[in-house]
């Protein structure tokens, strides 16, 4: 979308809902003439054109003397609606044909089609929300989880708005203090007693806790990437199966069961995470088994975290030891199958070859990256032990989720009743007004309150350009091109 070619009296159209079997479909229209060009092709002209905003009115879309479907319109008048124009939402039964009849109607009865996120620039554009707000829009369709979208919605709700409303209060304030010192410069006072900085250092504490929230809001939206490896029958499929609730993989006690990958987004304690099942590490002759293994190794490179699952019942040999070795992402230990071993068993006997498997993080690895997991003992009670689980039981699933939560949330910043940041734009506006902030509290002390007034205007420029009052057109272009086309 673009500003500056946005024609208001145009009429939309577009398939908001779908194309899928469903109780119901969508078509929504929106601009200055749609309740009058929906008129023609509706069974009861004269009351859609009579209806008050806010109301529903019952009939049939007609195509001549053709009827295309049983409807009932929802009629929005201006400035009370989403874009802020006069909509109507057309409500049909939700078959694919139906809706596409519908929009087809539509576009030949003097509609246009809608572009991308044209609904919510036309919002954006008519003073409806701001760019937080939009944005959020698109951060709840594509949300993964409830904590995802749950931090979406605060955005939508305005909070981000009122934070960012609020600290450009204070940069504000204090700018009219400095305003007051050059107008009145008989006043003689060093420049850094000439006005009050508590406000701006106030400003700067919060513009820095809101840029540290991008690194959390970031993980919510765009997720993890969880991998499972190990060895052929360590259980992989089953642990896939079992953090997803559902039978997705192959399982059997056959070797080799799972010769390519899977994926699939699972919630691990609200962060959404993209799981991979993979091909068991083994030496085979068998050329695709081959090929997933080595894709297996590959994935386990580009990983968040990695599941590395050992057999309980058999235990880790030097295979394990090589692959924890080389292994340069954040690693978990996961001793499956822990039920067949509640009397002792394999893993008991096994405790003597665990120890010796101990090995150091591998020397290309980062410390503050690498989680320094190691084989273990059960008695041994630190976050360096591998976790015990089964699959089969579900046993050990929540001590493994908080130690796949605790790494991925490490040096993020804790549980805020403060907004935080929605988009990488976002960041990088308030990043300048931050730094511009810094600036002027420096300036403050080494040269004139001219410096310091550049300084903070520059700052709520860049204020401005997260909540939209200041935004070049090709910003605005970028954010709602990513829309879907009904909204």
């Amino acid at each position: 979308m673009n500003a500056s070619q946005y024609t208001p009296e145009e009429s939309i159209s577009s398939i908001a809902t779908a194309l899928a079997p469903a109780a119901l479909g969508i078509v929504r229209t929106s601009g200055k003439d749609c309740i009058q060009l929906l008129s023609k092709v509706f069974s009861r002209p004269k009351a859609l054109l009579q209806a008050q905003g806010n109301t529903l009115v019952y009939g049939w879309i007609k195509d001549g003397d053709s009827r295309i479907d049983e409807v009932m319109l929802a009629v929005y008048k201006a400035p009370k609606s989403f874009t802020g124009e006069d909509m109507v939402e057309i409500f049909c039964h939700g078959g694919p044909a139906v809706v596409t009849a519908i929009q087809n109607l539509m576009l030949k009865s003097g509609f246009r089609a809608a572009n991308r996120g044209e609904y919510t620039f036309r919002a954006f554009i008519n003073g409806k929300t701001d760019l937080t707000k939009a944005e959020a829009v698109k951060e709840i369709i594509d949300s993964h989880t409830d904590a995802s979208r749950s931090h979406a919605v605060g955005r939508l709700a305005g909070s981000l708005f009122e934070e960012i409303d609020s600290i450009k209060k204070l940069i504000i304030d204090t700018l009219a203090a400095i305003e007051v010192e050059i107008e009145y410069p008989e006043d003689e006072e060093t420049i850094a007693d000439s006005f009050d900085r508590s406000d701006l250092e106030l400003a700067q504490k919060r513009l820095k806790s809101l840029v540290d929230s991008w690194k959390s809001e970031k993980l919510y939206q765009d997720g993890a990437r969880v991998v499972l490896a190990g060895r052929t029958n360590a259980g992989k499929s089953s642990l896939f199966n079992a953090i997803l609730k559902e039978e997705r993989a192959i399982v059997s006690d056959i070797e080799g069961t799972t010769r390519d990958w899977l994926e699939s987004w699972a919630s691990i304690n609200g962060i959404p995470v993209r799981l991979f099942d993979t091909a068991g590490l083994r030496q085979t002759d068998d050329v695709i088994e081959a090929r997933g293994v080595e894709l297996t190794k590959n994935l386990a490179t580009d990983a968040d975290v990695v599941l590395y699952l050992i057999d309980s019942t058999v235990g880790p040999n030097d295979d394990d030891k090589k692959f924890i070795q080389n292994c340069t992402e954040p690693l978990i230990v996961v001793y499956n199958k822990a039920d067949k071993n509640q009397g002792g068993g394999s893993l008991a006997g096994n405790f003597e070859q665990t120890l010796s498997l101990r090995v150091p993080l591998a020397p290309k690895s980062s410390p503050e990256n690498l989680a320094p997991v190691f084989f273990a003992t059960p008695s041994e009670s630190s976050s360096q032990s591998p976790i015990y689980i089964s699959a089969k039981t579900g046993s050990g699933l929540k001590d493994l989720f908080a130690q796949i939560t605790k790494i991925l949330t490490e040096g993020l910043s804790a549980e805020r009743e403060q907004a935080g940041l929605g988009s990488a734009r976002q960041k990088a506006a308030v990043q300048e007004a931050l730094e511009c902030v810094e600036h002027a509290l420096q300036n403050a002390d080494d040269y004139t309150l001219d410096a310091v007034v550049q300084d903070l205007e520059d700052s709520l420029d860049f204020l401005g350009e997260v909540t939209g009052d200041v935004t070049p057109d090709d910003v605005l272009g970028s954010i709602f091109a990513n829309f879907c086309v009904g909204k």
